[in-house]
C-alpha cells in the first residue's frame, strides 16, 4: 500500500520509497535463523517428546517437571523469557488432553508467568496456543501452549520488512535467569 502511494507521488518511485521508509538495506542477515532451519531438517520425531527423554535439562533448555508436563524454554523465542508449557504425551489438540494433563498445564501457565514477572517484569503477556500448522503451529502433532512476555515496544519494523526478529538477551542468560526464579517462586 505504502509503495503504491509513493509511487503514484513520486518521479523516482523505487529511490524515494527507500529513503522514505528506509529500505535502502538489499540483506539483512540472520545467521542464528539457519540453526531452526537446520534442525528442522535434520531432527526425526518430535522434539517435544524428545527432550524430556534425554535428561539434560540445560541443554534441552527445561524449566520444570511436573508429574504431566514440563514447561521448557523457546530457543527461537518471540521475545526472551518465552516459555511453552507441554504434556509429556504426543498429542495433537488440547481437545484430546486428559482432565489430569489439563489441570497441570494451566497451573504451570500460571506459575510461569509468576516467574517471567519475577525474572524480566514484563508489562504484558500473550498466553495461547497455534493448533494445526495452518494456524502457526511450528510443532503441529505436539499441543504445547504458549507464555510470552510482552513490553512496550518489543515490536518494531523487522519481523515487517526483513523477516528477522531481534531478540535482545542470549539465550542461555535467559534460561538462567528463568531457572533461578522458577526454584525462588514457590508453587
Amino acid at each position: 500500500m505504502l509503495v503504491h502511494c509513493l509511487e503514484s507521488i513520486c518521479e523516482e518511485p523505487e529511490q524515494k520509497r527507500k529513503d522514505v521508509i528506509g529500505l535502502s538495506m538489499e540483506r539483512i542477515y540472520a545467521p542464528w535463523r539457519m540453526a531452526y532451519i537446520e534442525k528442522n531438517e535434520e531432527t526425526p520425531g518430535c522434539f517435544l517428546c524428545e527432550y524430556p527423554r534425554r535428561r539434560d535439562d540445560e541443554s534441552t533448555k527445561i524449566v520444570h517437571r511436573g508429574e504431566n508436563c514440563f514447561v521448557i524454554l523457546n530457543i527461537f523465542p518471540y521475545n526472551p523469557g518465552h516459555l511453552m508449557v507441554v504434556p509429556y504425551r504426543h498429542i495433537p489438540s488440547y481437545d484430546l488432553l486428559e482432565e489430569e494433563e489439563i489441570l497441570e498445564m494451566g497451573l504451570l501457565v500460571k506459575r510461569s508467568l509468576r516467574v517471567i514477572r519475577k525474572a524480566f517484569s514484563p508489562q504484558g503477556f500473550n498466553v495461547g496456543m497455534n493448533l494445526g500448522r495452518v494456524a502457526g503451529a511450528g510443532c503441529d502433532g505436539h499441543v504445547h501452549m504458549h507464555v510470552v512476555p510482552r513490553w512496550n515496544g518489543d515490536t518494531n519494523f523487522m519481523p515487517v520488512l526483513g523477516d528477522v526478529r531481534v531478540v535482545p538477551q542470549e539465550i542461555d542468560a535467559t534460561y538462567r535467569a528463568l531457572r533461578e526464579a522458577w526454584q525462588s517462586c514457590g508453587e
